[in-house]
């Protein structure tokens, strides 16, 4: 049985947890003390934790689905430990600081830091493409109101008025990473595996129609170009989250029990 960490014990872990293949396990969640008593009593006594660090022995893999903050406050002492992390919140390696940071507790401890596709598809064609050389990476992405709430959209768009759809944000990856943590996240991932961060060309939009989130990525280069419409549904429990990303997250843990199979 493979035991993994989760960080985070929110909508998109509450997927991950649902849909564990046998074979994997929980055996710890780093979450909020307003949380303990129910992971303990789900799990096992022991189970809930408030840092990484008080788990006693090493997890086949901790995964976090929790958010930026979470990469930040506890990538680098997971990497350290040599343990292997996947994270969801790609966005947290906008900042370069800390993407350095990360690299150099894996160089000394021996972790490994493993990038999920979250919310789209073709990542693997996209890093395929990057080896022959990619002249432009673009990625748009489409949502409705309610998933743009709390943001700052907010300051840039009326989501309570808006009647069609509407481009509201237009810069790089990194600047959307970082503006837009909950929802942005998608980017950093396609700028990490493509082009980078500071040459991928991002655009959000609200439409007031749309009942999923529609994603649009095109890259072209030495290996032709191509063009990838991904439309998925979010969570039911929070409309921020993809289902696909969730489920790209139940993925690595199936890599756990399929190990020719590559990361």
């Amino acid at each position: 049985m493979k035991k993994i960490m989760l960080i985070g014990y929110g909508a998109m872990a509450q997927a991950v947890i649902e849909r564990l293949p046998q074979g994997v396990s929980v055996g710890w969640v780093v979450a909020h003390p307003r949380h303990h008593d129910a992971i303990n009593a789900r799990f096992s006594p022991g189970a809930a934790l408030s840092d990484p660090q008080q788990c006693p022995v090493a997890p086949d893999l901790v995964l976090e689905c929790a958010s930026q903050q979470a990469v930040r406050e506890y990538g680098a002492a997971v990497l350290a430990r040599g343990w292997t992390m996947a994270v969801i919140s790609t966005g947290a390696l906008a900042d370069s600081e800390l993407q350095q940071a990360l690299k150099r507790s894996a160089q000394q401890g021996g972790g490994r830091l493993v990038v999920l596709s979250g919310a789209v598809a073709g990542m693997d064609g996209l890093a395929s493409a990057r080896e022959g050389g990619l002249d432009s990476v673009t990625y748009q992405s489409c949502k409705g109101p309610a998933s743009w709430r709390g943001s700052p959209a907010e300051q840039l768009v009326d989501l309570d008025t808006v009647r069609k759809a509407q481009i509201f944000f237009e810069g790089t990856a990194r600047e959307a990473a970082r503006l837009f943590p909950a929802n942005a996240n998608v980017a950093a991932t396609i700028a990490l595996m493509g082009i980078g961060l500071d040459d991928t060309r991002v655009q959000l939009k609200v439409d007031p129609d749309a009942r999923r989130n529609t994603h649009v990525i095109h890259a072209s280069g030495g290996f032709g170009e191509f063009h990838i419409e991904l439309c998925g549904n979010p969570l039911a429990a929070n409309p921020k989250t993809s289902t696909l990303a969730a489920l790209s997250a139940v993925q690595a843990c199936r890599h756990l029990l399929n190990q020719d199979y590559a990361w």
